[in-house]
């Protein structure tokens, strides 16, 4: 019964009891203002009423979990602590389920959660690719959806295969874009003040808040599946969203709240390696991946408001008749593809910029070799989050912007792949005649810069405009990004986990089954990939259910659908291994990698006082195979401390 009890579930009953709340609420202003109050059937009344309590119930989560408590407090006058030891009538677990302020804490929430949404995106997937493995509507088409999806009895219910389809394609797209916004944000949380000696970020309740901010963003992204779907693709774009069920709304609204949590997990990540860093670790003595993490942070900073005010704009114009989009009353539909687009694309390197950094992070220590380039590296880093912010046009190439633009945004385009290149260069550098060793995370930070490598040469073609015009619709352009994400995320992400798993268990895990993972994950993975794009040149068009059996690729889609499967369950097997070692494995003692970042230098898991007295950074962190220290773990105190 303690789960119950939880905040988690406190906030889930706050936001069902909220969400009433507020279509009561939206129902009792139409009846003042005269207008019929409410419908079972008339959607153009229901949309107000449903949208008005999903806010308030989003709002009422984050009341119900106890994420403003403190702030509530600081109202009355009432002082609060930062940090709170464990309550020792409640289980281990319990902090997990609940609004805590330390950062490790927050930092496996955000994981774990990530795991789920990936997971559930996963499953989305794998729906339509059954659907893609022949041609004709078939699999979508039968009873059990129509059953799940309440039959006639939903106002709200999907009209067949092809409508399924779209949305489960819609929706893997953003649920997966979310769940890889939840990852950066975990591996930010638990790495970063342990990369540089504090003890916690720089706001603790902010740091929280943005975590939970997504869970209700979360619900609303999936309970767009029962309101209609939507068939806009996960871009959104207008006409499209202007017509598309009420679902649509739901997804934006899912897409705002993570986008909040991205602003405000940033402001955070930005002061924390800024004012909490360890004396004597100047900003070219940081370990690289808070170079990539600090980059990551100022794009989300910067352009995150883009995507969330393209989609209000949406809303607004869908409930308030403002017809910014609308092109009949003089709005511009390409207006919104420049917002759009301009976060969106440097979203991109959001997600791949955290995977460099760990790849940067790891290669070095099993290479037992410094890591080349130390400062191109962390220049290489700032250049992407800048360069990237003048690349978002490639993907207009085709929709009716100015055509004298397009030269300057393929140039614009072609030119971040300079800094890109460095990182490349640098990690064959690092590895180059190192003594080499490959345990599990090895073998994804290895996966990762192969898979990434496939994705970057296959991207000039989708940024040079005589080809991309070609392109822009075809599937290439799914095994295209598909490399680009998995090489420049999902990889990284599983090398991160495996080599960090010892710091926050304590336990190690089982290596057999952690390289039956990679290698299911990467063979699947370069099947499915390499045949999305073969397949599209022949012709296969993106965002279609369905196809002509004549173009002669109906194998291919077999094979990309099984390939799919594959790479499910070798996800699933490494989960199986991470939970049952983290139950029962060996204990992780000392220094398991002989790594030189500080976090390695104290005891497994990490305490819940990361450092009692601050260490000082004495050399470079990446000294491998030269006799010197990097951090001295118990200095003389320095003048004025």
């Amino acid at each position: 019964m303690s789960f119950f009890k939880s905040g988690f579930m406190r906030g889930l009953i706050a936001q069902i009891i909220g969400t009433v709340l507020g279509m009561g609420l939206v129902v009792g202003i139409r009846a003042i203002l005269g207008l019929e109050a409410w419908s079972s059937t008339n959607l153009e009344i229901l949309e107000p009423i449903i949208v008005g309590g999903a806010l308030v119930g989003a709002l009422s989560f984050l009341i119900g979990v106890g994420v403003f408590s403190d702030w509530f407090k600081w109202t009355k006058g009432i002082s609060t602590v930062d940090h709170h030891d464990p309550d020792p009538e409640k289980p281990s677990w319990w902090r997990y389920f609940s609004v805590d302020f330390d950062h490790k804490i927050i930092g496996i929430q955000y994981g774990v959660t990530s795991l789920i949404v990936l997971g559930l995106g996963g499953v989305f997937a794998l729906l339509f690719r059954i659907e893609l493995s022949q041609a004709g509507i078939n699999f979508l088409n039968n009873g059990f959806f129509d059953l799940f999806f309440f039959g006639d009895t939903n106002p709200f219910r999907h009209s067949g295969g092809a409508d399924l389809y779209n949305s489960f394609m819609s929706l893997h797209g953003m649920v997966m874009i979310a769940a890889i916004l939840l990852g950066v944000g975990a591996m930010s949380n638990y790495l970063i003040p342990l990369l540089i000696g504090a003890n916690d970020m720089a706001f603790p309740r902010l740091n929280a808040f943005a975590y939970w901010v997504n869970v209700p963003g979360a619900i609303l992204l999936v309970s767009s599946l029962f309101l209609g779907g939507f068939d806009t693709g996960w871009t959104g774009y207008p006409p499209l969203s202007l017509r598309a069920p009420l679902g649509v709304q739901m997804f934006m609204m899912g897409v705002y709240l993570v986008g909040l949590s991205s602003i405000f997990g940033s402001i955070n990540f930005i002061v924390t390696v800024i004012k909490r860093r360890a004396p004597g670790m100047t900003m070219f003595k940081m370990p690289i991946f808070v170079w990539a993490a600090f980059a990551t942070a100022i794009i989300q900073l910067t352009a995150t408001q883009l995507i969330g005010l393209s989609f209000q704009l949406v809303m607004f114009q869908r409930l308030l008749g403002m017809n910014f989009f609308d092109s009949v009353t003089g709005g511009n539909p390409v207006l919104f593809q420049h917002l759009f687009w301009f976060y969106s694309h440097p979203a991109v390197y959001v997600f791949v910029l955290p995977g460099f950094g760990v790849i940067s992070e790891l290669l070095p220590v099993f290479s037992r070799k410094p890591l080349f380039g130390y400062k191109w590296i962390a220049f290489s880093s700032m250049g992407i989050a800048l360069v990237g912010f003048f690349v978002w046009a490639h993907h207009m190439f085709t929709s009716g912007m100015t055509a004298y633009l397009r030269v300057p945004f393929m140039y614009s385009t072609l030119l971040v792949a300079v800094p890109t290149g460095v990182k490349f260069f640098s990690w064959v550098g690092t590895v180059w005649k190192g003594k080499l060793r490959f345990p599990t995370p090895m073998l994804f930070a290895l996966g990762a810069v192969v898979v990434f490598l496939v994705g970057g040469v296959t991207g000039p073609p989708n940024g040079t405009v005589s080809t991309d015009l070609h392109l822009p619709d075809a599937y290439w352009v799914v095994g295209h990004f598909h490399n680009t994400i998995f090489g420049g995320f999902m990889f990284p992400l599983f090398a991160a986990i495996y080599f960090w798993f010892p710091k926050y268990t304590g336990k190690m895990y089982n290596e057999f089954w952690g390289k039956v993972h990679f290698w299911g994950m990467f063979i699947g993975f370069e099947i499915m990939s390499l045949s999305q794009m073969k397949i599209g040149l022949l012709g296969m068009r993106r965002r279609i259910a369905d196809y002509d059996p004549a173009l002669g690729i109906e194998n291919a889609q077999y094979w990309i659908t099984i390939a799919g499967f594959v790479v499910f369950f070798a996800v699933l097997i490494g989960a199986i291994n991470l939970i049952q070692s983290a139950r029962k494995g060996k204990i992780a003692e000392g220094n398991v990698w002989e790594s030189r970042s500080p976090e390695w230098q104290i005891p497994n898991p990490a305490p819940l006082i990361n450092y009692e007295k601050p260490f000082h950074v004495v050399g470079e962190p990446y000294d491998y195979g030269i006799e010197s220290d990097y951090v001295d773990m118990n200095p003389a105190p320095l003048v004025g401390e």
